[in-house]
Parts: structure tokens; sequence; C-alpha cells
């Protein structure tokens, strides 16, 4: 059995080198294998992503005491059962909403309109590089990979500014949550 400590590899030099080709031999099979779980392919791109995401950042506080494969796989696998989790909690919510009358309040054209508002501020307020990354990826739809390729820079630094991104605003927008969710689920656009 391979041992391996992740955090203290990843924290020495050339330990961004060493994540990045566990990223390259690990995500391929980790995203067939989130696809199998949750049935959908960018989500579990979405997923798996979010896992080196976490990883990343978490270098120096993540210890692995088995291998790394099967630490990523099982990271994978509580990652897509909490989204299969959180995407039956988004129907239920959202049978709930149309059963009550509270998904015409986020479709209303006034609302709808404030709301683009808001959120194109607080797009417009994202520094330069997070924004640009941003609006490739949720606007244009392009994937990670080809987001570092047309900007010249590595998956990772898309990774961390789309991370950034979302949790910017997520903080912006924290008020309109509950009518974005609505709103995100009645026209079928991605959440934040």
């Amino acid at each position: 059995m391979e041992k391996n400590t992740a955090g203290i590899a990843f924290t020495n030099t050339g330990g961004g080198a060493l994540f990045e080709d566990v990223f390259k031999n690990h995500f391929k099979n980790l995203h067939a294998y989130a696809c199998s779980i949750v049935k959908d392919d960018a989500a579990a791109e979405e997923i798996v992503q979010n896992i080196f995401y976490k990883l990343w950042e978490k270098k120096e506080n993540i210890s692995v005491e088995q291998s790394v494969s099967a630490y990523l796989y099982k990271a994978v696998h509580n990652e897509s059962l909490n989204f299969i989790k959180h995407t039956k909690v988004k129907a239920a919510y959202r049978d709930y909403a149309t059963h009550t009358g509270q998904a015409h309040e986020a479709t209303d054209p006034a609302t709808h309109r404030e709301l683009q508002q808001k959120i194109e501020t607080a797009i417009n307020e994202l520094p330069e590089q997070c924004r640009t990354i941003f609006q490739l990826s949720r606007f244009e739809g392009l994937k990670y990979r080809m987001i570092a390729d047309q900007l010249g820079i590595s998956v990772k630094t898309v990774e961390n500014q789309m991370g950034k991104a979302l949790r910017v605003l997520r903080s912006k927008l924290s008020d309109y949550l509950p009518v974005l969710f609505l709103l995100f689920i009645n026209l079928k656009i991605p959440v934040l």
C-alpha cells in the first residue's frame, strides 16, 4: 500500500508540480467514477475539480494515511453523494415553492430586473482576472482547461479564481439567495 502524506509533500519545494502530477494522473478516472454516481458529466467534472481545489487549499492541514488514490476516490464518493442529496433538496424545495406560489415571485419581471442588476454589479466588482474566468466558465460554458489555455495560465489558477469568484458573489448576493435559487431553478440556470 502506497503511503503518502499529501500535506507535507505539497508544501515542500516542487509541491505544485507534484500536485499537478496527481491531478493529471487521477482526474480522468475520478471524473468517470463521479459520473457513474451522479449520472451528469458536467456535475461530475465540477465535483472532481472541487475535490482538487479543496485539497490544494488545505494542503498544509491534510495528511493522507492511505494511498493518494484511495483518498481521492473516497473524497469523490462523498462529494458525489452530497451532490445527490443537494439535488433532492432542490427538487423538494422547487415542488414546495411551486405549490405555495413562491416560484411566481422569483419570475416577476421587476424582481428579475433588480436581481440582474445586482448580479451584474457584483460580477463587475470582481478583480479583472477573476471576473474574466468567471464569465468564461459560467456564461460561455468553457471548461477549466480551455480557460487556462486561452488565458495562458494554469488550471489550478482557474480553479482558485473560480472559487474566489463564487465566494465573493455568494457573499455580495446573500440577501438575494432564496430568490436567486428559485429563479435559477425556474430558468434552469446553474446556481452560483
